[in-house]
C-alpha cells in the first residue's frame, strides 16, 4: 500500500493544487499564503483549545528538524538534475550534437504552442495524473508478479 498510498496522496494534493491555481485563478504565492493562514489558525486554535482544558503538549523543536544528511541528499539530488538540464542545453546549443539540438527545438516548440492552447497549471496537473497513473500501474504490476511468484509450485 506504500506506493499506492504515495500516488493517491500525490493525486489528491495534486488536485487541490490544480484547484485552487486553475479554477480561481490563483497563484502559487496565494496559495503558499492560504495554507499557511489555515496551518497557523488551526495551531492558534488547538493551543488555545489545549490551555483550556489544562493538557500539556511537549514541544522539542529537535523533532521538527531534518537531519543534515537529509538536507545535504536534498540539494544534490536539485543540483544534479539542474546540472543534467544545463548539460543538455549547452551541448544543444552548442551545435556538436544536430540530432539533440533538433530534438530540443520541437520538444520547446512543441510546449510552447500547448502553452498558447492550455494554461500551465493545467499541463502541470496533467502530468503530475500521468506520473500518479504510472506509479499505479508499476505498484500493481509488482503486486501481480509477487501473486504469481507465490501461486506457481516450486519445482524441486
Amino acid at each position: 500500500m506504500g506506493e499506492m498510498g504515495k500516488a493517491i496522496g500525490l493525486l489528491i494534493s495534486g488536485t487541490l493544487v490544480y484547484h485552487h491555481c486553475a479554477n480561481r485563478n490563483a497563484t502559487l504565492l496565494s496559495l503558499f499564503s492560504d495554507v499557511l493562514i489555515v496551518l497557523l489558525s488551526s495551531l492558534a486554535i488547538l493551543g488555545l483549545l489545549f490551555r483550556q482544558l489544562n493538557v500539556s503538549v511537549p514541544v522539542d523543536p529537535l523533532e521538527w528538524q531534518i537531519s543534515q544528511d537529509t538536507a545535504s541528499s536534498i540539494v544534490a539530488r536539485l543540483a544534479n538534475t539542474v546540472g543534467a538540464a544545463e548539460s543538455v542545453l549547452r551541448v544543444a546549443a552548442t551545435g556538436h550534437d544536430k540530432r539533440l539540438f533538433v530534438k530540443v527545438v520541437i520538444c520547446l516548440y512543441f510546449l510552447a504552442a500547448l502553452g498558447r492552447i492550455i494554461s500551465g497549471v493545467t499541463i502541470a496537473y496533467a502530468g503530475l495524473c500521468l506520473f500518479c497513473l504510472s506509479m499505479l500501474c508499476q505498484s500493481s504490476k509488482r503486486r501481480n508478479g509477487e501473486l504469481l511468484e507465490r501461486e506457481t509450485p516450486s519445482e524441486l
